[in-house]
């Protein structure tokens, strides 16, 4: 075959973007992982009262910044310590998913929003130690509690979103369901949103406030927020049904209806938990798994509505 009618590999065709490095996009699992992993272990500090642990920021005790031996909060202090650590460790995990797309961008010339996009989980750590340090000096007030959670739950969205826009060329999107759905998983989006701030209120109102001798809550009745919290997610899951139903009578592709429906399994899941750890009193081990369902819920919706559009390669715009 001549050098005129050989086949010009994907890479080097102009306005198509080589593959990615085989390392990108396992870089880029472990900070969504990692993230996850930090509202976790941030749950379990509070839950075993060990909010704490380390009464003052950024030192543990003041003069150290790692526990001593004669603080009177016992293991507490070893966990809340244990916390901080792992903060540094999703900082470096971060860190890396950064380098990785900035090199991304600078071989294959991809566009630099990505490089924005990359950077906000590290913006986000600092952010989260800010929101730590102020939670600690404000004895674990429930607002600044809460706050820490929904940053949380932002830094795994634009996690989720890094993973799967990496997988993408870079030319515009369109929608691959009716307009109708569009809208439909916005107003999913704002739900989803609503139910974690509703949660958060009713975490703030609850027994586990990260400090067992000197609680503080919001004040506000948890039954009543815990009803008000039901009624949200008996919403969601309308919204969900009815996206579900659109996705299946209309012709939208097999990834959309994919993603909804481990959307839907992932909000039965947290149902579930969530009247397990209502029923039985709130268990810490079923508290614990509830803020996973969070995460996990807030990876599956940010998937879904990425599924309901595609993009094009810059070739074919």
């Amino acid at each position: 075959m001549s050098a005129a009618t050989t086949p010009t590999p994907a890479a080097t065709r102009p306005g198509v973007p080589a593959p990615a490095r085989r390392w990108v996009q396992p870089v880029l699992v472990a900070n969504l992982v990692v993230q996850i992993g930090i509202v976790v272990t941030g749950g379990l500090v509070r839950l075993t009262g060990s909010g704490l642990g380390c009464p003052t920021w950024p030192e543990c005790v003041p003069g150290s910044y790692t526990p001593v031996v004669h603080q009177p909060q016992g293991v507490h202090k070893y966990i809340e310590f244990g916390n901080r650590t792992l903060t540094s460790v999703v900082g470096i995990v971060a860190l890396a998913a950064l380098v990785v797309v900035l090199l991304e961008v600078r071989r294959l010339h991809r566009p630099r929003r990505l490089v924005a996009v990359a950077a906000l989980p590290l913006v986000g750590v600092v952010v989260q130690a800010v929101l730590g340090g102020i939670t600690v000096l404000t004895h674990l007030n429930p607002a600044t509690v809460a706050a820490h959670f929904l940053v949380s739950m932002g830094l795994v969205c634009a996690s989720t979103y890094l993973v799967w826009r990496v997988g993408e060329p870079d030319g515009p999107t369109r929608p691959v369901v009716r307009s109708e759905l569009v809208w439909t998983s916005r107003v999913l989006a704002l739900l989803t949103g609503a139910v974690l701030l509703l949660g958060t209120l009713v975490t703030g109102s609850g027994p586990h406030s990260g400090d067992a001798d000197a609680p503080a809550r919001f004040g506000l009745d948890p039954r009543s927020m815990s009803w008000l919290h039901s009624d949200a997610v008996l919403l969601w899951f309308g919204v969900v049904a009815v996206l579900i139903v659109g996705l299946r009578l209309t012709s939208s592709g097999a990834v959309p209806r994919r993603e909804a429906w481990i959307t839907l399994a992932v909000g039965l899941a947290q149902g579930v938990i969530g009247y397990v750890q209502y029923l039985t009193g709130l268990p810490v081990v079923a508290v614990a798994l509830h803020m996973l369902g969070a995460s996990l819920l807030v990876v599956a919706v940010t998937r879904l509505l990425l599924s309901l559009r595609v993009r094009a390669s810059l070739s074919s715009s």
